[in-house]
């Protein structure tokens, strides 16, 4: 169990997320996309190079590079669970110019401005959890406990 084990959830929960592969495979499923989206970019660089001309980014060939090495980088370090803060935070600003550039709903109508705004609001939404795994990495397991 983790510190976090008087958070009022019923037995059966703290059962569940004290199991030690838990922790890890959501790690692993929180930067899946990312992790994926990275290795794609990576194996297909003049893709990666067009999709951010597409969105404007100069030199796409530098902010391509870049989302690349944030991308396995950041997810890695998530994953590993080591230097968590900057694997996310890495992250968590790449989703940030993503959201701005790619989901400008303010700058929509009709349902492409729906879609925009669905995709802004869930790339937030992965933003606050990657601050999660930020906060959960200083939470040390219960004496006698696997670091997971």
């Amino acid at each position: 169990m983790s510190a976090l084990s008087g958070s009022g959830n019923p037995a059966w929960v703290r059962a569940l997320l004290a199991q030690g592969w838990v922790a890890p495979l959501m790690r692993l499923a929180l930067v899946s996309a990312y992790l994926i989206g990275g290795v794609n970019k990576a194996l297909h660089f003049d893709s990666a190079i067009a999709e951010q001309a597409h969105f404007g980014l100069h030199p796409p060939a530098l902010w391509a590079a870049l989302a690349i090495a944030v991308e396995i980088g950041g997810s890695l370090c998530v994953v590993l669970r080591r230097f968590t803060w900057l694997g996310a935070g890495g992250l968590a600003m790449l989703t940030v110019v993503a959201m701005l550039v790619a989901n400008d709903f303010w700058n929509q109508a009709g349902t492409a401005r729906f879609i925009a705004l669905n995709s802004f609001f869930e790339h937030m939404g992965l933003i606050a959890a990657l601050v999660l795994a930020t906060l959960l990495a200083d939470v040390q397991p219960a004496s006698g406990s696997r670091r997971a």
